[in-house]
C-alpha cells in the first residue's frame, strides 16, 4: 500500500489483516517503488496506489510501474484517491490501473474489490498448454502472454482476461455487460464506460494501427467482436 495517510493506512492494514491479507506500507512514491523494484517484489499481489502522494502523482507512479519489465509490470493496481472526478478514473485506467475506488470508502468494498482484482488476475486456470493463435498475435492462457510479430505486449491483468474471453468467443458479438460479467463477475454500472478505455489500451497493445482496428472490431450499438481471420 503507497498512502501517506498514516491513519488510513493503518486502518486498512488492521482491516485486511483481519481478511487474511498481508500489508507492507510505504507513505511515498520513492519507497514504493524502491519496495515494487526490491527482491520481495515477487511476493506482492495487489498494489493499493493513493493517488496524491507528497513525493509524485499517483498516476505517474502507476505509469512507473506499468514500465517494469515483466512480471511486475503485470501486478494489479488498485487506485485510492480523494478525487472523485471521473476522468481521473478514467485517466487511471488508460495508464493501466485495474480499478478505482474514491475517497471516503467503506473497508468492505474495498475488500471486495481487492478479492474481485485478484479473482481476475487468476483468470483461467491452467489445464495443460493452451496458445491461442490467430495470424501473427498469439495469446498464452497458461503463460498468461500476449505476443505479436513473437515480441510480448504488456497488458494489466483484467486486459490480458478481457482479451482472452473475447479470444476464446472469436467471431461472437459481446455486449459491454457480458464482458465485464466475464471477466469481473460483476454488473456493469449505469453509464460507466470503463470496459471501452480497456479495449482501448487492447487495441493500442495489438493491433497495427489501433485507429484501424482489425482485431478487435466495435460493431455499433452492441458491443465488440474479436476477429476469428487475421493478417489474411
Amino acid at each position: 500500500m503507497i498512502e501517506d495517510d498514516q491513519r488510513l493506512a493503518a486502518m486498512v492494514a488492521t482491516y485486511l489483516g483481519q481478511n487474511g491479507f498481508d500489508v507492507q506500507h510505504c507513505d511515498t512514491a520513492t519507497a514504493g517503488l524502491e519496495r515494487l523494484r526490491g527482491n520481495e517484489a515477487h511476493e506482492f499481489a495487489v498494489v493499493l496506489l493513493d493517488l496524491m502522494l507528497p513525493d509524485a502523482d499517483g498516476l505517474d507512479v502507476c505509469r512507473q510501474i506499468r514500465a517494469f519489465p515483466a512480471p511486475q509490470n503485470a501486478l494489479p493496481i488498485v487506485m485510492l484517491t480523494a478525487k472523485g472526478d471521473p476522468m481521473d478514473r478514467v485517466v487511471g485506467l488508460e495508464l493501466g490501473a485495474d480499478d478505482y475506488l474514491p475517497k471516503p470508502f467503506e473497508p468492505r468494498e474495498l475488500l471486495a474489490r481487492l478479492r474481485a482484482v485478484l479473482r481476475r488476475q487468476q483468470g483461467i486456470q491452467a489445464s495443460g498448454e493452451r496458445v491461442l493463435r490467430f495470424g501473427r498475435l498469439e495469446i498464452d492462457l497458461d503463460a498468461r502472454m500476449i505476443r505479436l510479430d513473437d515480441k510480448e505486449r504488456s497488458v494489466t491483468a483484467y486486459q490480458f482476461n478481457l482479451l482472452a474471453a473475447m479470444a476464446e468467443r472469436a467471431g461472437r458479438v459481446l455486449s459491454r455487460e457480458q464482458l465485464m460479467d466475464m471477466v469481473k463477475g460483476e454488473p456493469l454500472e449505469a453509464f460507466d464506460r470503463s470496459i471501452d478505455v480497456h479495449i482501448g489500451r487492447l487495441r493500442a497493445a495489438i493491433e497495427d494501427d489501433p485507429k484501424q482496428p482489425k482485431r478487435i472490431i466495435t460493431v455499433r450499438g452492441a458491443g465488440y467482436v474479436f476477429a476469428k481471420a487475421q493478417d489474411v
